[in-house]
């Protein structure tokens, strides 16, 4: 198994933020330029850049699809992103416009046959994004916990292709204080 640190941009209201533990509340603004922020790490090495639609992930829709594109043509950056992925349309958009690959979080919970599909079709370019709060998953923006537990969610998911996982325990998420190794 390999684990891989990638920097990340999470956007909102087309600005790049911290939320705290996911709370709207809880928000840092860092940047009005998500761009500049993408090719601001370029500049200091990155290969690869985590980029999360915030508005995508709390409405269901993209909402900043136009920046995530924009970072895909205007940097060398290989694009990750997620966060309101929940059509074969949107993610085939995503992944023909530039992106490198597309995160499902919701639908890994909510439509096992659309990620089936999706993965069928773009294969190692599809990745899991399991959500969780104490080792349970979390969806629609960490605002719906599930009670399916984390680890046994990736299990099913790796027997039907999935290959590459993105954690995010919920409760030290954006509190600076480095990874749950426990969760």
């Amino acid at each position: 198994m390999e684990f891989r640190v990638i920097p990340a941009i999470d956007i909102l209201d087309g600005k790049c933020v911290r939320l705290t533990r996911g709370k709207r509340e809880e928000m840092t603004v860092f940047s009005e330029e998500p761009v500049l922020v993408a090719r601001r790490w370029e500049q200091d090495g990155a290969s690869i850049i985590h980029v999360v639609d915030l508005d995508g992930a709390f409405s269901g829709e993209p909402k900043n699809a136009h920046l995530v594109k924009r970072i895909a043509e205007e940097t060398s950056l290989q694009v990750q992103v997620g966060g309101g992925i929940r059509s074969y349309e949107v993610a085939e958009d995503y992944l023909e416009s530039g992106v490198t690959r597309v995160i499902l979080g919701t639908s890994i919970v909510r439509n096992p046959d659309l990620v089936k599909r999706i993965t069928d079709r773009f294969g190692e370019r599809v990745v899991a994004g399991i959500d969780a709060v104490d080792g349970i998953v979390a969806i629609r923006g960490w605002v719906e916990v599930t009670g399916l537990s984390a680890v046994d969610l990736a299990r099913d998911l790796q027997k039907s292709g999935i290959r590459t996982f993105v954690y995010t325990d919920i409760t030290r998420d954006g509190t600076l204080e480095g990874p749950n190794f426990e969760a």
